[in-house]
């Protein structure tokens, strides 16, 4: 069995050999394999987590402080994703660096580019929050969940507003004309009908604001966050917004405690780093059937910790967004 921990340094994985080991028995195995004490730990299945600034914010998270609790209590199975904090510093481990300049091979005009990008986790959002109208994201997901039964991808254009402390409201949704599949999403996008929604917008006193989609069943299955396809739909919409409080949001179907199905709202911004590489060219933008979902291909060496490397875990380009909702006055636009 594996589990997936996420943590300040990115996405790792934990080898369990007992699915029925507690919460103690998990922690001890972190230190063995991630080198990561014991006490300096703290574990949630709650993804805001990793927003905590304070010890006092370490203590809201109570789901896993128990260290009796079985994993199999917590719904945790293989592939299942668990988030960690801790204090303290370490080092992850990398490949052995060759040596270079005058004392190693000679540095080419490429090495010395490499070296200058360089892909770096962000901490912090430029985002405050988001929060969604409960009526607009009732609508967008109903249609997905009892229609396509999330059987197939679906996104919008998500409306609203952008406060001064960088508090993003979404009010409305626009579905522009789109081709979606199990794996695929294929946006036909109309040039006079977007013009016609963003002056409906103006004139509501809105601009656009973020891109929401959803993820099949099937994707739920696979070990990753957002697929290298998503990240690449992703930034590239961020970057054509010009605006930095734009918010990516995945919708999704997620396993609850009776066994039933719970649809899911994850918010993320795409950080500036990887809209700086897609807004450069630097990104592979032809994705062969066999690469590896969870990993973004470059065009030239990137630096990620201490190691040169032109595949890079898609969860270094999120930056979490915390999720709260609104009630508006808002009838809906039928296009």
């Amino acid at each position: 069995m594996m589990l997936r921990v996420r943590s300040r340094d990115g996405l790792e994985r934990v080898s369990i050999e007992n699915p029925q080991i507690t919460v103690s028995q998990l922690n001890t195995l972190i230190q063995s394999q991630l080198r990561i004490p014991i006490q300096n730990q703290t574990l949630s299945t709650n993804q805001n987590l990793l927003l905590a600034k304070t010890p006092s914010d370490l203590l809201k998270f109570t789901d896993m402080s128990n260290p009796s609790t079985t994993l199999s209590s917590l719904n945790l199975s293989h592939g299942s994703m668990v988030f960690l904090a801790y204090e303290g510093e370490r080092t992850v481990s990398g490949p052995k660096i060759q040596p270079a300049g005058s004392f190693g091979r000679k540095m080419t005009m490429d090495d010395l580019i490499a070296k200058q990008l360089r892909v770096t986790r962000q901490e912090n959002p430029h985002c405050e929050l988001v929060s969604f109208d409960r009526d607009s994201a009732h609508a967008f997901q109903h249609y997905v969940n009892e229609t396509l039964a999330f059987g197939v991808k679906r996104c919008g254009f998500m409306y609203g507003t952008v406060s001064e402390t960088g508090k993003v409201e979404v009010d409305f949704i626009y579905e522009p004309p789109q081709q979606g599949t199990e794996e695929n999403l294929a946006i036909l996008r109309d040039p006079e009908e977007e013009k016609l929604v963003e002056a409906i917008a103006v004139g509501l006193g809105m601009r656009r604001v973020g891109f929401i989609f959803t993820q099949t069943i099937s994707q739920d299955k696979k070990d990753y966050t957002m697929s290298n396809k998503e990240v690449l739909q992703a930034a590239e919409f961020h970057a054509e917004s010009g605006l930095k409080e734009w918010v990516t949001a995945i919708v999704k179907l997620e396993v609850n405690e009776d066994g039933g199905a719970d649809v899911h709202f994850e918010a993320f911004q795409m950080s500036d780093n990887c809209v700086k590489l897609f807004k450069d060219g630097i990104f592979v933008t032809e994705i062969a059937e066999d690469d590896d979902p969870k990993l973004s291909k470059m065009k030239k060496d990137v630096v990620v910790g201490v190691k040169d490397t032109r595949e890079v875990d898609n969860d270094f380009f999120l930056v979490v967004v915390k999720i709260f909702d609104h009630q508006v006055l808002l009838k809906t636009v039928l296009l």
